[in-house]
């Protein structure tokens, strides 16, 4: 089958950075799914991994865990899915990766693909929506109420794609005032698009930006980027006993300001679940199954921002490239081995 891969972690304008190759095809056994790949997305994980981590014992590492696809084949012990079926999921970090022709996935944490989308718009989904619904209502809890607080959420760095289904999520889902971060033009009329009730631009000192629209300190803080530079700024505008949450990878997570407010912590990462085969492990496809039913009731609709063709080592180098600018509106999408 063909697919893309490297061996040696690094930067991507390396040459060894990522190669269009050819692997075996996979089997499905136990649980998983064998998934004839339609379309991947590309997300700030797959740039953090191969910077990172190298293949394992002279091989391919694959790179890839958006994917919406068709199920070719089943393991024995498998009975969510048969094969025929459209599916969308987001993988595991543990495995190989989503571009290549044909992948492996446990099924317990597969969804039914939207019948409402393409199959490149329901790639742009997975990965994004499970950590934002898990962010919001595993980890803040946002429909417990801050005690004495009115219900607003900060949701910061509002055009990528976590934060682009967290707008969607808690306006669709929540009563809580929605107020995204954007500091663009294009990335405020995104943010404003999904249902944001008030944008702030998070090159400015946030407190301030917050305390100006008037509406009191926010209960809930979702940081999707550039929280070490915000962190300051969130101990100060962040109700007491407020919860604060956040998935990137800060240097220092300096957290002891939140002490004299008893603010929470919460880290989301939404690979937990199959990294460690929680007990819990199948609420990711119930969630995603849930996804799937809001996108064909009209209350969710896809992040793809753009599409960048085939899922080829070039296109593939242009997406990764894009991501590490900082500069990506919604999601950026391939389709199809050409």
């Amino acid at each position: 089958m063909r697919a893309v891969g490297y061996k040696t972690a690094g930067p991507i304008d390396h040459p060894t950075s990522l190669h269009d190759i050819e692997l075996p095809n996979p089997e499905a056994k136990g649980r998983d799914l064998l998934v004839e790949i339609r379309a991947v997305s590309v997300n700030p994980v797959d740039t953090k991994v191969r910077k990172r981590a190298g293949a394992d014992d002279g091989g391919w590492k694959v790179l890839g865990y958006d994917a919406a696809g068709v199920v070719a084949a089943v393991g024995p012990e498998a009975s969510l899915f048969k094969p025929g079926d459209a599916v969308f999921y987001a993988g595991a970090i543990g495995r190989p990766g989503t571009n290549s022709e044909f992948h492996l996935v446990d099924e317990r944490i597969v969804g039914r693909k939207p019948e409402t989308l393409n199959w490149a718009e329901a790639a742009a989904l997975p990965l994004t929506a499970i950590t934002a619904w898990e962010a919001l209502f595993d980890r803040l809890d946002v429909r417990r109420p801050v005690p004495g607080v009115a219900p607003s959420v900060l949701i910061i760095g509002g055009a990528g794609g976590v934060a682009s289904i967290a707008i969607q999520l808690a306006r669709k889902l929540t009563d809580l005032t929605v107020i995204a971060t954007a500091s663009r033009p294009e990335t405020e009329r995104w943010v404003r698009e999904l249902g944001a009730h008030h944008v702030v631009d998070h090159r400015e000192p946030l407190a301030k930006e917050v305390a100006a629209l008037g509406i009191g300190a926010p209960g809930f803080v979702f940081s999707t980027t550039e929280t070490g530079a915000h962190l300051k700024e969130i101990g100060e505008l962040i109700a007491p006993q407020g919860r604060f949450a956040l998935i990137d990878d800060p240097q220092v997570l300096d957290v002891n300001p939140f002490k004299r407010k008893s603010v929470s912590t919460h880290w989301e990462f939404m690979f937990t679940r199959s990294m460690f085969e929680t007990a819990d492990i199948a609420e990711q496809g119930v969630l995603l199954n849930e996804v799937s039913r809001l996108v064909d009731e009209g209350a969710l609709r896809t992040t793809i921002g753009d599409t960048y063709g085939v899922i080829n080592a070039e296109n593939l180098k242009r997406a990764h490239q894009v991501i590490e600018s900082g500069r990506a509106v919604g999601k950026i999408v391939l389709e199809g081995f050409g």
